[in-house]
């Protein structure tokens, strides 16, 4: 019984622990259960996600032909996403995201995680989507991302090693070869930054 129940777990890995992060994305989230629910004295201000920093990045990787992806945090955590890579904590800049997907770099090849205005993780692994979308001409990055996006409310940017174009995907769905105007639009539109702008631009 006991190495029938071990057999199982190893054979049905990957569906356990997609239906985990499905259960704790879109349940436990909706319990919006946090310190400022029972203790009103805390701020409900967060920082701000540096949009302004994430689009100048995809700018420049887009012209150089960088490949990219970023993941960007809403209300799902993605702790089990974050401890694949190299925890960060750093404030979100143009500079150092383009480091991190620098072709050199030893961590260019797994996923940027945002939340706020921090650089959570690098090198992080995505599950894959397992949807068939070879008539888009997705490479690995971009199948990623659709793979998060599946699962999480995370939005998600990639920058094409291939062509440089910049491709957005959020909530199972995915706009390709969008613009850097109507990335900004977009990432607003989701995350209503305002601040930032003007501190980013002087540098």
């Amino acid at each position: 019984m006991g190495v029938g129940v071990v057999a199982l777990l190893i054979v049905f890995q990957q569906e356990i622990r997609r239906f985990f992060m499905l259960l704790s994305n879109k349940y436990l989230s909706k319990l919006n259960f946090s310190f400022k629910n029972i203790l009103p004295f805390f701020s409900d201000d967060e920082p701000s996600v540096k949009i302004w920093s994430i689009v100048k990045a995809c700018s420049s990787l887009s012209k150089t032909k960088t490949g990219a992806l970023i993941v960007i945090v809403r209300e799902s955590e993605l702790y089990t996403i974050i401890d694949t890579g190299i925890k960060l904590d750093a404030n979100t800049s143009s500079q150092l995201i383009n480091n991190l997907f620098f072709k050199n770099s030893p961590l260019h090849d797994g996923a940027v995680i945002i939340k706020n205005d921090k650089i959570i993780a690098a090198g992080c692994i995505l599950p894959v989507s397992e949807k068939d979308v070879r008539h888009e001409d997705f490479g690995l990055r971009h199948r990623a991302a659709l793979g998060i996006v599946e699962q999480t409310d995370a939005v998600v940017v990639v920058v094409s090693e291939q062509t440089g174009n910049i491709s957005l995907f959020y909530s199972s769905a995915y706009q390709k070869d969008i613009s850097i105007t109507d990335l900004r639009k977009k990432l607003e539109y989701f995350f209503l930054d305002k601040t930032e702008e003007d501190t980013e631009i002087k540098k």
